[in-house]
C-alpha cells in the first residue's frame, strides 16, 4: 500500500493507517530477500518429557515428527522507549516530503504497530531543550491507542524558536529506565552547540544500563546534507535561534557539504564505537527504509 504525505497528514486515524502500512510491509517482506525473517519472532524449544503439553506446536510436529513447544509471549516481550525531538529545526517543512518531525511521528506510529503485534511494552518521550511530555511504558491495547492519538496531535505541532538539548534528555531517560530496554531516538542532531563529548557522555549513561539503542538521524538530505538550493540568493533563517543570513548558496556550498560530511562521519564512527545502530533517515524516502534496522534489533533482543 503506497502512502503519501497527504494520506498521513489528513488521515484522522493514524492508528488505522499505520496498521495498513505494517500489513503491506509484512506481505512484501515475505516476498523479498528477507523471506524467512520472522516478523512474529516465534521461537521453539524441543519438548522435554514431563513438561506441560499445552504449548506443543502440533503443526510443527506434523511436519517434522518431533515435539517442540512454543516460546511464551512473556519470554520474548521487551520494553521500548521511543524518543522524539520536537524542536523547531525538526518542524521545518519541505514541499514534497514530510517535515522531519512528521517523518519521526509516522515512523513511530508504524513501530508501535509492530511492537503491539509482539505484545511489547512501549512509551514515548517528546523533547526540545528539555523533556516536554512522556508516557509510561505499557503494553495494553488502550495504552497503544493513547500513544497513537498523542502522536497524531504532534503531526501539526508548532513551537517558536525552541532549541535542542539531546544530551540532557538522554541523561533524564537513562535515569528513569531501570529495566533493559530498546531505546529509539529520532533527531536531526542540529543543536546550537555541537558538543560531541557531551552527547556521548549521555550515550555512555544509556549504555551503562545495557539498553539497546537505535538512532535515526532524521534529515532533509537534499537541503541539509547536499545543500541543494539553486543559484539565486536566499534568505536563511535559523529555526531555533531566529538568526538570519542572506547569501548566495553556491558561495558556501562546498565548505558546508564538507563540514556536514565530517560531522556525520564523526557521529557514525562514535556510535559504532558504542555498538549503537545509526540510520540515516532521509525524509524524501519511504518510512519502510527504517523498518529493517528496527526489526533486526528487535529480533536480536528477543533471543
Amino acid at each position: 500500500m503506497k502512502i503519501n504525505k497527504q494520506d498521513i497528514l489528513n488521515t484522522g486515524n493514524l492508528d488505522l493507517l499505520a496498521s495498513k502500512a505494517v500489513e503491506g510491509f509484512i506481505t512484501g517482506l515475505h516476498k523479498s530477500p528477507f523471506h524467512g525473517f520472522s516478523v512474529e519472532f516465534a521461537e521453539h524449544r524441543q519438548y522435554n518429557v514431563g513438561e506441560s503439553t499445552r504449548n506443543i506446536d502440533w503443526k510443527l510436529y506434523g511436519r517434522t515428527d518431533k515435539l517442540y513447544t512454543k516460546r511464551f509471549d512473556e519470554e520474548t516481550n521487551l520494553r521500548c522507549q521511543i524518543i522524539i525531538d520536537v524542536s523547531s529545526s525538526m518542524q521545518i517543512e519541505e514541499k514534497d516530503s514530510l517535515s522531519k518531525l512528521q517523518y519521526a511521528i509516522w515512523s513511530s506510529a508504524v513501530f508501535l504497530q509492530l511492537l503491539k503485534k509482539q505484545r511489547d511494552a512501549s512509551g514515548i518521550v517528546y523533547f526540545d531543550d528539555s523533556v516536554i511530555a512522556s508516557s509510561k511504558i505499557a503494553s495494553s491495547s488502550r495504552h497503544y491507542k493513547e500513544l497513537t492519538n498523542q502522536l497524531e496531535r504532534y503531526l501539526t505541532y508548532k513551537s517558536s524558536q525552541k532549541n535542542t538539548d539531546i544530551s540532557e534528555t538522554l541523561h533524564t531517560i537513562a535515569a528513569q529506565i531501570h529495566k533493559r530496554s530498546l531505546v529509539i531516538l529520532f533527531t536531526d542532531f542540529l543543536e546550537e552547540k555541537h558538543d560531541i563529548e557531551k552527547l556521548f557522555n549521555a550515550i555512555k549513561h544509556l549504555k551503562h544500563h545495557k539498553h539497546e539503542v537505535i538512532v535515526f538521524h532524521t534529515l532533509h538530505k537534499s537541503s541539509e546534507i547536499n545543500f541543494e538550493f539553486g543559484h539565486t540568493p536566499i534568505h536563511f533563517i535559523d529555526a531555533e535561534s531566529g538568526e538570519s543570513l542572506k547569501l548566495q548558496p553556491n558561495d558556501i556550498k562546498e565548505l558546508y557539504v564538507e563540514r556536514m560530511k565530517t560531522y556525520t562521519s564523526t557521529l557514525k564512527s562514535r556510535f559504532a564505537q558504542y555498538k549503537i545502530d545509526y540510520v540515516e533517515a532521509d525524509t524524501s524516502l519511504s518510512v519502510e527504509s527504517t523498518f529493517i534496522p528496527f526489526l533486526v534489533k528487535r529480533r536480536r533482543m528477543s533471543r
